[in-house]
């Protein structure tokens, strides 16, 4: 049975960077991700003046709940979404000017309902091009708090930004959101919240946050659900068996549930207390699916639907059209180059089973995104000929990720 060692969660990684930071004293991280996104994170950390001490497997973050230790920094936020909208978020308790930047690519990404958030709280920031997008000049004189109204049905990362931000302003904050997707991302951030000595209150969707700061903590990170998603497919389409240690029934990542679809897909799927299994039975049936609250792990589905029995129909993803590319149009425009019938929507894509003939290798247009070449990497198990036109892009969230498939690859 193929043990799989993944690396440790991206959400939880850059959350944990933002309260080990913001804490009282010392905090260590235990197994955190190791990627481009991370390594940013952290050294964005860094040139605001945390000390961040790194040995493979252990961070060490010197926390500074007065905010940044320089009075001015110039912050490259490279790709990564949650490095763009929670350093500036961060730094805006602290007293200072600080500059973000980021790729071209992050620079496409919205950002308008949090700074407009952080803009109602009296923060003084200004985008310098896009108004909504990077780059953008904080102006940092403190927080104070108050009541906040927010839109976070284009991510809930703007929510998880203020959630994080409230302990640190002087009377705390009450939140009240909108719209919300991805609502299992803002339930990591409040069980981690709570780990770092923060309970938040919740009554309908407005969010109470306390002020009065987080405490520093030795904090382990799990396994990242999202990547593990692309194993458990491949256990599933090649009849295969494959185990995640470190995600089982207490995992705080909602993308764990993506082995409930795989289930009703026909999959044999065991979560065990501390890990979790999925068996490939050789049956995979079409499905309708919400996946809302699984974003992340769309294309995972849309890369082996086409060796479904019946139509596979994916719902209330409009999200996605908004992260590192239009991952649904992506999703397309791949399965049509394999020859595979697919139909998209404003919210929604549905995939034709493949039929006899193919699908038929093709190289994949990746679009620079780390989920879409990991997604087609399964579809490559089944389908001979399968390439990436830029199969370096997954070192943003999985450096290793060519070898550790190539691995399972010949264990299946």
């Amino acid at each position: 049975m193929p043990l799989v060692d993944i690396p440790g969660s991206k959400s939880i990684t850059a959350r944990a960077l933002f309260l080990a930071a913001a804490a009282d004293g010392v905090t260590t991280l235990l197994r955190p991700l190791r990627s481009d996104d991370t390594e940013g994170f952290a050294e964005g950390l860094t040139r605001l003046g945390y000390r961040v001490g790194r040995t493979p497997d252990t961070w060490q973050i010197d926390g500074r709940p007065q905010g940044p230790a320089v009075a001015e920094a110039d912050v490259h936020c490279r790709d990564g979404a949650t490095t763009a909208r929670f350093l500036p978020t961060l730094a805006a308790a602290g007293h200072g000017t600080f500059r973000f930047d980021a790729s071209p690519q992050m620079r496409r990404r919205p950002l308008l309902p949090l700074t407009r958030a952080l803009r109602d709280l009296g923060v003084e920031l200004r985008h310098e091009e896009r108004e909504g997008h990077h780059p953008l000049t904080v102006t940092a004189a403190g927080v104070k708090g108050g009541e906040v109204t927010l839109d976070a049905g284009q991510s809930s990362q703007y929510l998880t930004a203020l959630l994080l931000l409230g302990p640190l302003t002087r009377e705390g904050l009450r939140i009240t959101v909108t719209d919300l997707v991805s609502v299992p991302y803002v339930e990591i951030t409040l069980a981690m919240m709570r780990a770092f000595g923060v309970q938040v209150g919740r009554a309908g969707h407005t969010y109470e946050v306390p002020p009065g700061g987080y405490r520093a903590t030795t904090y382990p990170v799990e396994p990242d659900a999202s990547t593990a998603s692309y194993f458990f497919a491949a256990a599933a389409v090649t009849g295969g068996e494959v185990t995640v240690p470190g995600l089982g029934e207490g995992a705080l990542q909602g993308d764990l549930g993506f082995v409930d679809v795989l289930r009703r897909m026909g999959a044999e799927v065991s979560v065990g207390a501390r890990s979790t299994t999925v068996r490939g039975t050789g049956e995979l049936r079409g499905v309708t699916v919400n996946m809302r609250d699984i974003s992340d792990t769309m294309p995972t589905l849309a890369a082996i639907a086409p060796f479904a029995s019946g139509p596979v129909r994916i719902e209330d993803v409009a999200n996605t059209r908004v992260k590192e590319c239009d991952r649904l149009e992506a999703c397309a425009e791949n399965l049509r180059r394999l020859g595979v019938r697919t139909r998209t929507g404003p919210d929604r894509i549905e995939i034709q089973p493949a039929g006899p003939g193919g699908p038929t290798g093709t190289e994949i247009k990746s679009y620079g995104d780390h989920r879409i070449v990991m997604s087609f990497a399964v579809t490559g198990l089944r389908v001979p000929g399968v390439s990436f036109d830029d199969p370096g892009c997954v070192r943003k969230t999985f450096p290793g990720f060519h070898e550790e498939f190539g691995a399972l690859r010949a264990r299946l």
